[in-house]
């Protein structure tokens, strides 16, 4: 069976991770998820993100961040731009999630971003997801 969409899996499995307090996680490959991975490790998100090739795709182990009080960092994790409803933002709509305390992470013409970057670079694009 195809994925249709497959950040809303990449998504959805570190959400169930962080449900299970599980300390990391593997998920299928991707140059997207890898980027997406890459920008959750930069801001602080999970500790620590691997792509590892195979005869397929290759995996991603994803390794989760947790405070001392075995609190999950993630408080939500939300996909923006789906596919049967894309949302595309122009560069003075860029979202600021919880006034600058979350990240939404774009993808653009410069790459997949931050919102933070992409008001920086003044470039819009599609806001795939919403962390905090």
């Amino acid at each position: 069976m195809t994925m249709t969409d497959p950040i809303a899996d990449l998504l959805t499995r570190i959400r169930n991770a962080i449900g299970a307090k599980h300390p990391d996680l593997t998920v299928p490959g991707s140059k997207l998820k890898c980027e997406v991975a890459r920008i959750l490790k930069e801001e602080g998100y999970i500790t620590d993100a691997a792509f590892t090739k195979d005869n397929k795709q290759g995996t991603i182990k994803i390794k989760l961040k947790y405070a001392p009080s075995k609190k999950s960092v993630i408080t939500n994790i939300r996909r923006v731009s789906k596919p049967g409803c894309r949302v595309y933002v122009g560069s003075e709509d860029v979202p600021r999630i919880l006034n600058g305390l979350g990240v939404a992470i774009l993808s653009t013409s410069k790459g997949v971003i931050t919102d933070s970057k992409a008001r920086e670079l003044k470039v819009g694009g599609e806001v795939l997801c919403s962390v905090y």
